[in-house]
């Protein structure tokens, strides 16, 4: 009875990581489906979001709920920016130079960060720090139940906007078909912009969601490699398979760190994706990567 336990444990546990993997994820995957680029400074735009989620709830004195929907509304806006001020210069440029510059906005994220709040971890309480919930005798923390609860009802959210607003319905054309979605009156910059603020609203959310488990620093953005192993392992295209390829990579890392040695768990990630390219190369879940005409 206590293994079954123990096993329900990391798998929560692991559920909740990987739920975080699965929103960065979701980032990758929206940018790439509308632009085809790979934003790499997605991880860090999560840590700009947590810090001023951080600022807002503790220097502010905002309470959780306003302050957390005040820092998404910001840091989608300066998403939006970074788009139509910065990325939008290179769309249309090789692969390798797209690249190039998200991982020098990383690297310039981080600066800033380190200046304006410092390289001291920082966090803040939540609703959930420090609580519990006994379901038939496992007690488990609310802070991950809140990461599942908060990913599946945004990815539901999510779904509704994509498939039911008139935005939603013009991005999917949009990042189908650029040019026909411009003869047809739809906005395709703006549209594009909007995608990069969603994304990193999503990011935010994470940062967010993750701040009752883990402290807030200036390195808490390579969780984004982690992510992109996600995005390819779902299929790097599928909504649905970025957040189910990052469950999977925690829960695996989870077990990992449980059944073997000190050092496995942190190169997990890693070692799935290759099993995962050399299997399935297109991942779990791939979608048709070519537009249609």
């Amino acid at each position: 009875m206590e293994d079954a336990a123990r096993i329900l444990q990391l798998v929560v546990n692991g559920a909740a990581a990987g739920c975080i993997y699965g929103l960065i994820a979701l980032g990758f995957v929206l940018i790439y489906k509308a632009t085809e680029m790979v934003n790499f400074a997605q991880g860090d735009i999560m840590m700009l979001g947590g810090f001023i989620a951080f600022s807002l709830i503790t220097k502010f004195g905002m309470n959780y709920w306003l302050g957390g929907l005040l820092a998404v509304v910001i840091t989608g806006i300066f998403g939006y920016l970074l788009d139509a001020i910065v990325l939008r210069r290179v769309v249309g440029q090789p692969q390798f130079a797209v690249v190039m510059l998200t991982l020098g906005l990383g690297f310039i994220f981080r600066a800033v960060a380190g200046i304006t709040w410092g390289y001291d971890s920082v966090g803040f309480n939540t609703p959930f720090t420090n609580r519990t919930l006994n379901i038939g005798g496992l007690v488990l923390g609310a802070d991950n139940l809140s990461i599942i609860v908060g990913t599946v009802l945004l990815c539901i959210v999510l779904f509704l906007f994509f498939g039911k607003t008139r935005i939603g319905i013009a991005m999917q054309a949009a990042s189908q078909n650029q040019l026909a979605a411009y003869y047809m009156g739809i906005p395709v910059r703006r549209i594009f912009s909007l995608i990069w603020a969603i994304s990193a609203g999503v990011a935010c959310l994470a940062g967010i969601l993750l701040s009752p488990v883990s402290m807030i620093d200036v390195n808490m953005g390579s969780l984004g490699i982690k992510a992109f192993a996600a995005a390819v392992i779902g299929g790097f295209g599928s909504i649905p398979g970025s957040v189910i390829g990052g469950v999977l990579v925690g829960i695996v890392e989870q077990f990992a760190g449980y059944k073997l040695p000190a050092g496995f768990q942190e190169v997990t990630a890693n070692i799935v994706l290759l099993a995962m390219l050399l299997v399935r190369p297109q991942g779990l879940f791939a979608e048709r990567m070519g537009k249609r005409v």
